[in-house]
């Protein structure tokens, strides 16, 4: 039974009933992209061992990250949330960059004593990464072989893909962010030519990554960006999709070689004058805390822990070829690759 501390879902939002109080001291309120049904999981065990009652606020599948960006800047002179948590990282910046995040407040370390990843800490740590996955070239496994399944974003503008590939609106999720870290590889005239001749290739635009893969099962498409999750929460289910990740090539000015798979963190953080610091820290604490990476590694998302030790106990493949970012300077790029997909994909 779900805990009593989790919020009901009304229509497609999650909302807080009477959101301006408390009902005690021991509840803090959560905003957070996640998928409702790993949220749902994690927060419940959150409750019973740390006696704290989490109030939850989600979004869409559709707008999810960037319409509770908007929530937070909107109740800035009163906030109502305590701790943000992202299923990505640039509407979190976002945030840090607004004056709308605190430092964190909490140490993290390796479970071999070592630091935290830098990339995975924001300035002046008012957030933190962890609990990863990974963008992908999603393909229906019983209509092609894994060898005939595109390794590379450049050929999916190829003439034998031609009306067969889909992505998820890029102007939110994931997709946002990985469009912005190509825009930053590549330089924003490489990107826009890509884009474009993926248009040209009839590449159709959908509403969201489980939709890609939905499509692809259907069979109205053979291959799409996706993240690792939607592609693993669809095998559990049954469906004929599995997926590539793309493989790194020599950086080639001019063109769109291949990077490697965009890894991409989950990030938590304290909302800055948020009524219940203490429960914030707390909350916050065991959303880093390593039973939650485990469960959040053992769940239909099977997010990559970041500790090494948990890595290793994860019974799905992992992608060699890692994308290297910066997701400070990917951030300072997404209003520019924005713009570029409104204007290719209008």
């Amino acid at each position: 039974m779900v805990a009593a501390g989790l919020a009901v879902l009304v229509g497609g939002l999650i909302g807080i009933a009477a959101c301006s109080e408390r009902d005690d001291e021991n509840t803090v309120v959560l905003y957070s992209s996640v998928d409702g049904y790993l949220l749902r999981q994690i927060v419940e065990n959150i409750e019973q061992r740390t006696g704290l009652r989490v109030e939850i606020v989600g979004d869409s599948e559709l707008t999810k990250t960037t319409g509770l960006v908007e929530r937070v800047l909107s109740e800035r002179t009163r906030p109502r949330a305590d701790v943000w948590w992202s299923s990505e990282a640039f509407g979190t910046i976002r945030l840090a960059r607004e004056g709308e995040l605190s430092p964190i407040g909490v140490e993290i370390e390796q479970d071999d004593g070592e630091a935290w990843p830098a990339h995975l800490r924001g300035e002046d740590d008012r957030w933190i990464g962890f609990a990863q996955r990974a963008r992908v070239i999603a393909y229906a496994s019983d209509r092609l072989q894994s060898e005939d399944a595109p390794t590379s974003l450049a050929e999916l503008a190829e003439p034998r893909w031609r009306g067969r590939v889909g992505i998820a609106r890029p102007q939110f999720g994931t997709t946002r962010g990985h469009m912005a870290a190509l825009a930053e590889l590549w330089g924003p005239e490489v990107f826009e030519a890509w884009l474009s001749a993926l248009r040209e290739n009839g590449v159709r635009v959908l509403d969201g990554n489980a939709t890609v893969v939905r499509e692809i099962a259907r069979g109205t498409i053979d291959v799409g960006l996706t993240d690792t999750d939607d592609v693993f929460a669809a095998q559990r289910e049954g469906l004929t999709v599995d997926l590539v990740y793309e493989r790194l090539e020599e950086p080639e000015d001019g063109t769109p070689w291949s990077p490697g798979a965009m890894v991409m963190p989950n990030t938590v953080a304290r909302i800055a004058g948020g009524a219940n610091r203490e429960g914030a820290t707390m909350l916050i604490e065991a959303i880093l805390d390593a039973r939650t990476a485990r469960a959040m590694m053992a769940s239909d998302s099977r997010n990559f822990p970041v500790r090494a030790s948990l890595r290793e106990e994860m019974d799905v493949p992992q992608p060699s070829d890692v994308m290297e970012i910066d997701l400070e300077r990917v951030a300072d790029r997404v209003p520019e690759a924005m713009a570029i997909c409104e204007r290719v994909l209008r």
